[in-house]
């Protein structure tokens, strides 16, 4: 074949393959007003859908979208007389004294303890209650259960507080004095700077354990039951059901509730912290959520509380994103 004709079959190929690019130059300047066209008929054929939705957009639009632009005042020498506009602007004044000053390090090292035993004792405390509640045959037990654990949520940390002070009291507690008797010698519980953090997360098992159970309950009645009773067929016992049934059922749910609770992980929680704190455990009882209070409210620095609290905000962010990014790389659900 001569150069010529290859030369020619390429400029034909070539004639023939621009009028299909300019085809799909012409779609693509017509798919925005397609996409627009679709959508507006979608919305008449289903209004009272689109009208449903109208009072949650205008909710998180007024209520959680609107106020964020008082984050700005983390960036001024806010005064309250003057107002967002009449407010000196100073920059990153504020982040330079949180993190140059003498009560980051406690602050971020106390926050991250009470963080990390959260994720490692608190979160998976609900599955395994799942998992051992899923495993009971006695329906009348497993709804009494249900509801004992269910009850603590309803409580306000007001009251765990107050139920914590008349158990561990120093001198009338009755946990205080059995321990007294059995050990021989006092332990000031309240007081201790040693048991403060076990106390926390003592008080978030007994009140938030039974409430997080309804999720993965609910994930495990979606399970097949036809796949126990193969399960059971091949010889399969009931550890091996709940290692290769059961906990991949639950794997996806288990995962997007680690993500949401990531995004959380320096709100350690500000009424429980606040309520158990005294003159004798601050030191280790000093985390962002309390010190937020006192900086911003009994001292009235606007400003620095807010720039603290904006800092929260960014690293709780960073790690949602960041979890949701490792759960698709390891091609798992993920939120978004």
């Amino acid at each position: 074949m001569t150069h010529d004709a290859v030369t020619g079959g390429v400029g034909s190929l070539t004639e023939q393959a621009r009028p299909i690019s300019d085809e799909l130059r012409i779609d693509d300047r017509q798919r925005p007003a397609d996409n627009r066209q679709s959508w507006w008929r979608r919305i008449t054929h289903n209004p009272w859908l689109y009208l449903m939705l109208v009072p949650g957009v205008l909710y998180f639009a007024v209520f959680k979208y609107a106020p964020m632009y008082g984050v700005t005042i983390a960036f001024q020498n806010y005064l309250p007389f003057l107002g967002f506009g009449g407010s000196e602007w100073v920059g990153l004044e504020h982040f330079e004294r949180l993190f140059g000053g003498p009560d980051f390090a406690r602050l971020m090292t106390n926050t991250l303890i009470l963080a990390f035993l959260n994720i490692v004792i608190a979160f998976p405390a609900p599955i395994v209650v799942a998992l051992l509640l899923n495993e009971l045959r006695v329906h009348l037990v497993k709804r009494f259960i249900q509801t004992a654990i269910y009850v603590p949520h309803f409580l306000s940390w007001a009251i765990v507080a107050a139920l914590t002070y008349l158990l561990f009291a120093a001198d009338i507690g009755p946990l205080t004095v059995l321990i007294e008797r059995v050990l021989g010698e006092r332990v000031e519980f309240l007081t201790d700077p040693d048991f403060f953090r076990p106390l926390i997360i003592l008080q978030t098992l007994w009140k938030s354990t039974g409430w997080g159970t309804i999720i993965y309950l609910a994930a495990l009645a979606g399970v097949d039951k036809n796949l126990y009773e193969a399960a059971m067929i091949d010889g399969a016992g009931r550890a091996r059901q709940l290692w290769h049934i059961t906990l991949p059922a639950i794997r996806s749910t288990v995962i997007v509730m680690l993500i949401l609770t990531t995004g959380s992980f320096l709100d350690t929680g500000f009424e429980q912290i606040y309520l158990m704190t005294n003159a004798l455990n601050r030191e280790v009882a000093d985390v962002f959520d309390t010190y937020v209070y006192f900086a911003g409210i009994t001292q009235g620095a606007y400003s620095y509380s807010t720039a603290v609290g904006l800092f929260k905000g960014v690293v709780g962010l960073i790690l949602i994103f960041g979890a949701n990014w490792l759960a698709k790389r390891f091609n798992q659900t993920s939120l978004f």
